[in-house]
């Protein structure tokens, strides 16, 4: 490996030499071109002038040179130093009057050209065009990866990694996926164990799960253990607007592959050139379906190829073709999920080692409030926590970092630069407020983490409603719930300020209230008037750019039965936030008033203020505010930003 590692080097080095010498060998026939005339020295005067020049007494010296036409090259100095040269006709009787006048004469005779100079001459351009070629043409077919000569190679890059190394060792939350791959490993590294047995290595693993699970991150670790060569291409490099471009990709792949068997392809993204055949409008893409038939006939053709492990990541998995997917191409599907508390502490395990962390740290804490989290989001809220405590000049993280860090993953950065008037801040807590009584009072709702109403990302305020525990299944009374609690925002705006009043600060709030109630209906058939029964349009297909219509499965009295109940649904959760704020008046009126003074609240304080305790804020307490139901004064802090229009969370 160390002399391999030692040869990228000399390419450069035999490169720059091959330029030097076209250089050279272009200086020399300049050289040789000119030379005739450069060797010629001082000023050229006509015969006749010499002639005058010679009888007047003003030349010194004269050297005569005859050449094979018989005409005399005469090169000399004046009198007055200059030099000259001129030509004389064969019939001039030129020394005889150089001798009379006194000139000193010095006869050369002119030397001739042999007849391999003269050949060298004429055929040197044409060596030189004809050696610039070959090497263009040699340096093209080396480089034909990048090249225009390479349009039909392969780009799949061969991963070596000395530094930043990763392992199985680094991988964690999801054990059953590290399981299936490592047995791939320990059969490139001991075959007999499996032969034994009869056992036939996979020819081919695809890993699925949601973007940021840690697909590639297993690749990388396979590579990092298995100790053989390890390729990794993209989906994408195969496919391009000529036809025939990416099946000739794929077949270079494969030979590459060969030659370093036992070795593993690593194809990230797989579904960008894997999708169903004949799909779309017009059939499908043409060269997209050559690639993919090609795919198919290397992985499991005629032709075996033995010691090739085809690895593949998507993250759509409903979409490939099935021939792609049965034994024999793709043998087992490794599902990788999103990990659950376990699993998002051993992740944050890997990610702290990194970084310094203060003694108040707990990783099963932090796990069991950011459910759902992926690898990614949990890598990114360590990165996030480190790049907060160095903001604020710590040595350490402390947990309050990771609080805020994880408040900011999931609100959005605040915004407190932003400045909004009183009565826009006042419409934001009565609005936030509403979410969070109907939450209370709705038993299938998650509790609430936080109610803010300082603007965070796109939101204007929000209250961040965390489960307990990971959930697996969507209920019934849970849909219910939420969908009333979406609601409240809203009711609240019209129990305090009005109808006219209203603003637009529901929308995001009534646009998942609407997905969710369609989803109900048309995908999970929890609507009684329409039955168990699935509703849901087909997804759209995309055709050179173009997005082509939904199929259309259902008569025109189904869907505006669809969007009937879809409206029932959303209005039956209104009536019910409107229920619980009427009845809760007093509520939320003092949640409201909490959070004009409090600006955020945690899950906690909003219990402690309903029971009408105080707020205990770094040691210090707050104002004690009244129970539910006395009156509260005036907000004294009319600061926090506004922008946009409102978008409060549910």
């Amino acid at each position: 490996m160390d002399e391999k590692n030692k040869k990228p080097g000399n390419p450069w080095t035999k490169s720059l030499l091959i330029w030097v010498g076209i250089l050279f060998a272009l200086v020399l026939f300049v050289q040789m071109i000119d030379g005739g005339s450069r060797s010629a020295t001082g000023q050229a005067i006509a015969y006749s002038e010499f002639v005058k020049q010679v009888d007047e007494g003003n030349v010194r010296t004269v050297t005569m040179a005859t050449g094979s036409s018989g005409n005399a090259t005469i090169t000399g100095k004046l009198e007055s130093g200059e030099e000259f040269r001129t030509t004389a006709p064969a019939d001039a009787n030129v020394s005889d009057r150089l001798i009379g006048k006194g000139v000193a004469v010095q006869v050369k005779a002119e030397e001739q050209s042999s007849i391999w100079l003269y050949m060298l001459y004429n055929s040197l351009p044409f060596l030189l065009i004809l050696g610039i070629s070959f090497f263009v043409m040699r340096q093209m077919q080396k480089n034909a990866g990048s090249g225009a000569m390479g349009f039909g190679k392969s780009r799949a890059r061969m991963l070596t990694e000395k530094h930043g190394r990763v392992t199985f060792s680094d991988v964690a939350g999801i054990d059953e996926a590290r399981e299936e791959l490592q047995e791939i490993v320990e059969y490139l590294k001991d075959p007999g164990k499996f032969a034994r047995l009869g056992g036939k290595i996979p020819k081919g693993a695809l890993l699925v799960g949601p973007p940021g699970t840690g697909k590639t991150l297993l690749a990388r670790a396979i590579a990092g253990e298995a100790g053989v060569p390890f390729f990794t291409i993209s989906g994408s490099d195969f496919v391009e607007m000529f036809v025939g471009v990416g099946a000739s990709r794929v077949r270079d792949m494969f030979d590459q592959a060969k030659k370093s068997a036992p070795c593993i392809v690593f194809i990230d993204e797989i579904d960008a050139v894997g999708r169903h055949r004949g799909a779309g409008l017009g059939n499908g893409n043409d060269e997209r379906e050559q690639t993919l038939n090609q795919l198919l006939v290397e992985m499991d053709g005629f032709e075996a190829n033995e010691g090739i492990i085809i690895i593949a990541a998507t993250n759509r998995p409903d979409v490939l073709d099935p021939a792609l997917l049965r034994p024999g191409r793709f043998d087992r599907q490794v599902v990788v999920p999103r990990p659950d508390i376990e699993g998002r502490e051993q992740i944050l395990g890997v990610h702290m080692k990194k970084v310094p962390l203060a003694p108040d740290v707990d990783p099963r804490v932090i796990a069991r409030g950011t459910p759902g989290f992926s690898g990614a989001d949990l890598a990114n809220l360590v990165n996030e926590a480190a790049l907060l405590a160095a903001r604020r000049g710590k040595r350490l993280v402390a947990m309050q970092e990771f609080e805020d860090a994880k408040d900011k993953v999931l609100m959005g950065t605040e915004r407190k630069s932003m400045v909004m008037t009183e009565d826009e801040k006042r419409m934001t807590a009565y609005h936030e407020a509403g979410h969070a009584v109907v939450a209370l009072h709705e038993p299938a709702s998650d509790p609430i983490h936080k109610a803010t109403i300082i603007p965070r990302g796109r939101a204007l305020g929000l209250v961040m409603r965390l489960p307990e525990r990971d959930n697996y299944s969507y209920h019934r009374d849970k849909m219910y719930a939420n969908l009333a609690v979406s609601m409240g925002g809203r009711v609240a705006e019209e129990i305090i300020f009005g109808y006219d009043k209203v603003s637009s600060g529901a929308s995001s709030d009534i646009s998942y209230a609407t997905g969710l109630a369609r989803d109900m209906v048309t995908r999970w058939g929890m609507s009684d008037e329409l039955g168990p029964l699935q509703y849901a349009e087909q997804d759209e297909e995309v055709f050179l750019g173009y997005s082509v219509n939904r199929q259309k499965n259902m008569s025109n009295e189904t869907a505006q039965a669809i969007d009937k109940e879809i409206r029932r649904i959303v209005e039956q959760g209104y009536d019910r936030a409107k229920h619980v704020l009427t009845e809760h008046a007093n509520e939320l009126e003092t949640l409201a008033q909490a959070l004009l003074e409090y600006e955020t609240l945690s899950g906690d304080e909003i219990k402690t203020v309903l029971a009408g305790g105080s707020i205990d804020r770094g040691g210090v307490s707050g104002p004690s505010i009244p129970a539910a139901g006395s009156s509260i004064p005036k907000a004294k802090r009319p600061k926090a930003g506004i922008g946009g229009p409102a978008s409060a969370g549910a």
